[in-house]
């Protein structure tokens, strides 16, 4: 339910999206905030980057996540915007294992703050392949949960610059833009990628919809100082102690909480914490 008399009670957010994100965003803002989700038309959000990468974006995800909020506010006139960005590559920890980075970007400027929640996850069907006209794809296509998420079609390698197929979703106009693809390739071969757009990628659409009600339930945090919305998980203290050698480890201790408008700050330890860190995890002892 919606916080009474809260800061985004009946207020609009404007957000900019082309692929439908609005549908994994509307429900958390209007239970936990009594906010609705405006997305305004006529957006090119595909002119601050691709995944495909025929525009390359420009800048780190929050710098970009804030041009589309901003667009979005401006097109609206609305005090309030969202802006959302994507990530996909080998995960920052588990290597070989892909990962989807998610970031959502609220701009405030009612309250002159901005709140942004990051979301880092290996639930992802983020994957490619290079084959060949004929040749059977089955075993990836399952894996990818192909026609439900749609896949992009390029050249393994171009001849002439070609743009991507996306929105992929049936087999025969799979098989048909890899033929194509693999006549346009020097070594007669195409490659088919995952289609990460939200729209198309029910996967990606899941992580989103989770991002975005960790992202309501900060906003519907007030700070204990000065009450502004957005007090939240920041930072995670590091350093427990190794139980050999006594030396600070990587190992969290407690979680910092901050207030977006005042900096008030609040450290909260792990319950779950042990007091000391195993040997393994220590770079003294296990280098």
């Amino acid at each position: 339910m919606p916080v009474e008399n809260g800061q985004y009670q009946n207020h609009a957010v404007a957000f900019a999206t082309m692929h439908g994100k609005e549908k994994a965003v509307a429900r958390a803002f209007a239970r936990q905030l009594g906010a609705s989700i405006r997305v305004p038309a006529g957006i090119d959000t595909d002119a601050l980057g691709t995944f495909t990468g025929e525009t390359p974006r420009a800048g780190t995800m929050v710098e970009a996540a804030r041009a589309k909020a901003l667009l979005a506010m401006q097109v609206t006139g609305l005090r309030c915007g969202l802006g959302s960005e994507g990530s996909f590559g080998p995960h920052p920890h588990i290597p070989f294992i892909p990962c989807d980075t998610e970031l959502l970007l609220f701009v405030d400027k009612i309250n002159e703050i901005e709140i942004c929640e990051t979301l880092v996850t290996h639930r992802t069907n983020y994957q490619s392949c290079k084959c060949h006209a004929g040749e059977d794809i089955s075993d990836f296509v399952k894996s990818i949960k192909f026609p439900e998420h749609a896949v992009v079609v390029t050249p393994s390698a171009p001849t002439t610059k070609i743009l991507p197929v996306k929105g992929i979703n049936s087999s025969a106009d799979l098989s048909e833009a890899i033929l194509n693809a693999s006549h346009a390739s020097s070594d007669r071969a195409a490659r088919i990628v995952t289609d990460m757009r939200a729209h198309l990628n029910p996967t990606r659409m899941a992580v989103i919809r989770a991002l975005a009600n960790r992202l309501a339930r900060r906003l519907a945090t007030r700070c204990p100082q000065c009450s502004a919305p957005g007090f939240g998980v920041v930072d995670i203290d590091r350093g427990l102690p190794c139980c050999w050698c006594g030396e600070p480890t990587q190992l969290a201790i407690a979680k910092v909480f901050r207030c977006a408008k005042c900096t008030f700050e609040r450290r909260v330890k792990l319950n779950s914490a042990p007091k000391t860190a195993d040997p393994g995890s220590c770079e003294n002892c296990n280098p």
